[in-house]
């Protein structure tokens, strides 16, 4: 039997092709399907399953896509009710695939529907697992996503992982791989290691929610603590994975859409759409077209835009590094918005030749920064996370975590000179974007975030 990881790191996400004599199945693809059907073509296979863990929140799966170019089903576990075809299978139905099986394991707790699939050999011993968002390594799947779908509340989908946990996954075997839908940076957890395979053994040593003397109220506590709010989209892109959406082909046939510069501006005035900018953020300060919005594609991109947007069905017009219009569309179709209408034909330096206005954000390198310490109070805004914050900051900076930057919209004054920054400089370019498109113009930049700033003598604190 043969097992690949396919990992895409913006997403932070795992999809899975098995293939055992001539017999493919897919475990939670993504939107875009070639790379399956590629695969598949070059063993000459038959792709025999399409199988999901779970609806998932953080991306929109390429189930309906795949299932339509090979005709294999979509399985999902028990509870599942899509508005389309598919098996429910099972607590313990087999599904044979060339030499092996696999069973499904239903392991509610993340979801009501959340399965697990088992893969055994051809003499039948447990060889993996495909643990979707049940199990991560080092952590598992936060309880929180379905309470407001399901008639349940946060702490009883916890006891049901709980209870999921014990009963299905931790009596297997030790030797048994991990093959987990997420790793380190998704939002679907709070606590994951960078590895994306581990062993069962090693997160029974390793795992806080495996510990063997570890009572169902302690876990309760341990798995709600400490989560923070979903991001907007994520019910968004559960109600597409349930009821369907349009083909790649077609999000992408609307979107290649090439607009001159007057044609661009037009159809942003006419149709409200947001103009959003995905070059690098070292591009972005030094000239863009009024009221961008700057997510760059070489970060982590489609959650930033999943997070910061949130309504999948608003219209976007795109300003992208030439050559890469298609992959910007392909990752923000990934994360349900398809409603591109079309992209700068020539990017930002037709904008600039033809003469239109743009906009700039203005920066300061830290030894700079250093000497203007000495001389002003300054006022400085730290948009990474808490625990980045926690660990050390400058001591005049008040944090306003980029995830939730309308929260503290009402901190940013309106009437004189202020300073912002995360820790490298992609997070406060976004964060200036936005503040400039709100109104709140008079900020600066610190180059290299605080990467740079602990390089200098400025006055740092730490809360740990």
């Amino acid at each position: 039997m043969k097992v690949e990881q396919i990992y895409t790191g913006c997403l932070a996400q795992g999809a899975y092709y098995i293939e055992s004599n001539g017999e493919v199945a897919i475990i939670d693809p993504l939107r875009e399907v070639a790379p399956y059907l590629d695969r598949a073509k070059k063993n000459q296979a038959k792709i025999k399953y399409i199988l999901e863990t779970h609806f998932h929140a953080d991306f929109v799966s390429g189930h309906l896509n795949l299932s339509k170019e090979t005709g294999a089903p979509i399985i999902y576990g028990p509870y599942a009710n899509p508005n389309f075809e598919t098996i429910i299978a099972e607590d313990g139905q087999s599904f044979p695939l060339g030499e092996g099986t696999i069973i499904a394991l239903h392991t509610p707790g993340h979801t009501m529907e959340s399965t697990t699939y088992l893969l055994r050999d051809k003499n039948g011993k447990d060889v993996a697992i495909f643990s979707g968002d049940t199990l991560f390594l080092g952590d598992v799947g936060r309880p929180d996503l379905a309470q407001k779908a399901e008639n349940v509340t946060q702490d009883e989908l916890a006891g049901l992982l709980f209870d999921s946990l014990r009963s299905k996954i931790m009596p297997l075997s030790d030797d048994v791989t991990v093959y987990p839908a997420h790793g380190a940076g998704s939002a679907c957890g709070k606590n994951m290691m960078k590895e994306t395979v581990d062993t069962l053994g090693n997160q029974k040593k390793v795992n806080y929610a495996l510990r063997e003397n570890m009572t169902r109220e302690e876990f309760i506590k341990e798995v709600t603590d400490g989560l923070a709010p979903p991001p907007k989209y994520f019910p968004l892109n559960v109600k597409m994975n349930k009821s369907g959406y349009d083909s790649i082909d077609r999000v992408l046939s609307r979107g290649l859409n090439p607009l001159g510069p007057d044609s661009f501006e037009a159809i942003a005035k006419e149709t409200a759409a947001l103009i959003l900018d995905v070059r690098h953020q070292d591009e972005f300060v030094k000239g863009y077209v009024p009221q961008s919005v700057f997510i760059g594609l070489d970060g982590g991109f489609a959650p930033w835009v999943g997070t910061l947007i949130g309504d999948v069905n608003q219209p976007l017009l795109i300003i992208a590094p030439e050559e890469r219009e298609e992959e910007t569309i392909t990752r923000l179709s990934r994360v349900g918005f398809d409603q591109t209408l079309g992209y700068l034909d020539g990017g930002f330096n037709s904008w600039k030749k033809s003469g239109k206005e743009y906009d700039m954000i203005t920066q300061v390198n830290a030894e700079n920064l250093e000497k203007l310490a000495k001389e002003e109070n300054m006022l400085v805004f730290d948009v990474r996370k808490e625990n980045e914050f926690i660990s050390g900051h400058m001591a005049t900076a008040q944090n306003t975590p980029l995830d939730c930057l309308d929260d503290y919209l009402g901190h940013y004054p309106k009437n004189h000179s202020f300073y912002v920054h995360c820790a490298g400089g992609y997070r406060s370019v976004i964060a200036a974007s936005i503040l400039k498109k709100r109104g709140i113009i008079n900020l600066i930049d610190i180059k290299g975030g605080f990467k740079a700033i602990r390089e200098t003598h400025i006055k740092l604190k730490d809360c740990t």
